[in-house]
Order: C-alpha cells, then sequence, then structure tokens
C-alpha cells in the first residue's frame, strides 16, 4: 500500500480515532506530558490530526494552515531523546490498537511512527 492510499482507507475518522487516542494517553506519560502544554492539547491534538491526513493523502489542511511540516525545526524546542522516541512510538502504538487500525494502512502508519520518530531526535 502506498502512503497516499492510507486516508482513503480509512478516512477522516480513522484519523481522528488514532490522534485522540493518541492524546488520551499523554497528559498523564511521566516522560511525554511534561511536554505538552496543557491549554494547548487540543490545538496538538489537531496540529497532528491535519498532518497525517496530509501526509497520507488526506485535504491538505495542515499545509494551508501551517505551511511545510519542518518537523525537526518544529521539535527542535522539545527535549527528544532516545526515551522520548520509544515511549511515542509506544503510545502511538497503543492508539492504533485502540482505533483499530489494522492490516496495510496500520503496517504503513507504524513504519512511518517509527521513522519520523527516529528522524526527531535531538538529544544524546
Amino acid at each position: 500500500m502506498d502512503d497516499d492510499q492510507v486516508y482513503p482507507a480509512i478516512g477522516e475518522d480513522g484519523f481522528a480515532r488514532l490522534v485522540a487516542a493518541f492524546y488520551r494517553q499523554v497528559p498523564g506519560d511521566s516522560i511525554l506530558g511534561p511536554m505538552y502544554p496543557a491549554h494547548d492539547l487540543a490545538g496538538a491534538e489537531q496540529r497532528l490530526r491535519d498532518f497525517l491526513v496530509f501526509r497520507f493523502g488526506g485535504p491538505q489542511r495542515y499545509i494551508e494552515q501551517r505551511g511545510h511540516p519542518r518537523l525537526r525545526m518544529r521539535h527542535a524546542p522539545f527535549p527528544v531523546d532516545e526515551r522520548a522516541r520509544d515511549r511515542w512510538v509506544q503510545l502511538m502504538t497503543q492508539a492504533l490498537d485502540e482505533a483499530e487500525i489494522a492490516g496495510e494502512p496500520r503496517a504503513v502508519l507504524q513504519a512511518f511512527f517509527e521513522h519520523v520518530a527516529t528522524f526527531l531526535i535531538n538529544r544524546a
């Protein structure tokens, strides 16, 4: 399955379920929770949802509102070490389970999450 086939396969609802499931875990997480300002959790959820929708073949809301993703620049202020990377992937994997994303779309998303999380490591 190509990346741009994920959105047609799981739709807006699939991405909404996935990202909501992820962000339900964040506030209580000892590693990731402190990186997310409590007053902006809803904003962070919307930005991630819009980014994933855009990245996997859906509407271009993210680009229209925020421009190029510039992921490394946007994440530079946050201490992303290997431990934070692993926890982010763990919570996102649990979110894939909860959102019941399966089959090829899940495989594509899981591979993307692991790759991008590694790419965003910015601390030893």
